[in-house]
């Protein structure tokens, strides 16, 4: 048994397990074991029934709200489980700070993070607080209303509708982010060739509405990844990761972003893949097996997620990573997701979209620059050298592959 996010040892009652009372019932609860050593060890307490009143009238003095909060005596080794709610009350504070945990430590909350804490606490998201800039235009959003929602004007009436601008307090900062200027970070590219060191583009869409960025990102995205091939009379459209998925991958990295903090979101186009990553880990009261099956959301910035939503830039709210992984459902590479404390990233891997199976695992083996013979693709897949070279010859009648040389000096390049 070892100490987690969630879970701390204390071999007796001193008043530092109050720190972690704090970190608990600001975020996402926990349980506190007393009478176990940091290696886990029980060595239980001598009289458990007084410890546990001792623990509440610790907690009911230093904490300040109250938080929720049980407490159980475990008879057989004589340990008390103190077992910590999220609390609604937010900030809940020791000796006037607010505390969090960092991985198994429990530290103090700085300025931004409590300033966060008490938002939540009032129900408040970052995205419904005033605007810093009142005098704001909205050119790009009307465009947008008009053709996706039928309206006339986005007069103050529908924008008050939209929960973008109340009487008392007008803008707020969804508005904010939503206006054709504005002074938040934007979408940070880089598109990469062969290797890291080889930058080939490098744009940064700031200080403008992010609907806009999105679809400037998205012009970017079709120019690496998208191409026309011709098949007798027709053009058919190839996407090398699908369209579908990078948009929502994108849209969802805005919408569930921190927008506090003074941090870009990134995307880097690699020949391989694509990856997006967003400033800010998961919203509390969602955690990370949650997020990954796809079947809960919780949304950071409710107000722009309705926004996108109902101009068409996501499809269902909440169903994020379920699309993206339907987007790769018949490839042999699946999309990656990887979640950190303060940041989330999304990778998107190429894909062949009309390769068979099998050519698609000999695909992967080829690279765009550096041509290889059938010794070398033979030896990295499965097949013998004679599916292989069928293969080949198949995926380069769909113009997927060049064929360089002849005889023994033949390789393999993609196109």
């Amino acid at each position: 048994m070892k100490e987690t996010h969630t879970l701390e040892f204390k071999q007796e009652i001193t008043n530092t397990f109050l720190k972690t009372v704090s970190a608990f019932a600001n975020y996402d609860g926990g349980i506190i074991m007393f009478g176990i050593d940091d290696d886990g060890n029980k060595i239980g307490i001598k009289n458990p029934e007084a410890a546990c009143l001792d623990i509440e009238n610790k907690i009911n003095d230093a904490i300040s709200p109250q938080p929720r909060y049980e407490l159980e005596v475990h008879e057989p080794d004589h340990t008390v489980i103190l077992t910590v709610h999220p609390g609604l009350d937010k900030p809940y504070l020791y000796k006037g700070k607010a505390y969090k945990r960092n991985d198994t430590a429990t530290i103090a909350a700085d300025s931004l993070e409590l300033s966060r804490l008490v938002l939540q606490g009032k129900n408040i998201n970052f995205e419904a607080l005033p605007a810093n800039n009142q005098n704001l235009t909205f050119h790009f959003l009307e465009e947008k209303a008009k053709k996706e929602i039928g309206i006339q004007s986005l007069s103050l009436d529908v924008l008050r509708s939209l929960n973008l601008y109340s009487n008392q307090e007008g803008y707020n900062h969804a508005a904010e982010l939503l206006a054709d200027q504005n002074d938040f970070p934007g979408i940070d590219i880089a598109r990469f060739g062969e290797s890291i060191n080889i930058i080939q583009k490098r744009v940064t869409f700031s200080h403008e509405s992010v609907l806009h960025e999105l679809e400037e990102a998205l012009e970017i995205y079709r120019d690496t990844y998208q191409y026309e091939k011709i098949e007798g009379a027709e053009r058919k459209k190839i996407s090398l990761i699908p369209e579908e998925a990078f948009r929502e991958a994108l849209a969802n990295a805005l919408i569930h972003r921190t927008w506090d903090v003074n941090a870009q979101t990134r995307v880097l186009l690699f020949q391989d893949r694509a990856e997006i990553s967003s400033p800010g880990g998961l919203v509390s009261g969602l955690s990370k097996e949650e997020y990954l099956r796809g079947n809960l959301s919780v949304l950071r910035n409710p107000i722009l997620g309705n926004i996108f939503y109902r101009l068409h830039m996501v499809e269902i709210l909440g169903t994020g990573i379920l699309r993206i992984r339907a987007a790769y459902e018949n490839s042999l590479k699946q999309p990656a997701f990887e979640v950190y404390e303060n940041s989330i990233k999304v990778i998107l891997p190429v894909i062949a979209a009309d390769l068979s199976k099998d050519e698609q695992t000999v695909y992967q083996v080829l690279s765009r620059n550096i041509p290889k013979s059938v010794s070398e693709i033979t030896a990295a897949v499965p097949f013998g050298r004679s599916k292989v070279t069928g293969l080949l010859q198949t995926m380069a009648e769909k113009h997927y592959i060049a064929i360089l040389g002849r005889g023994r000096g033949t390789k393999y390049r993609i196109l």
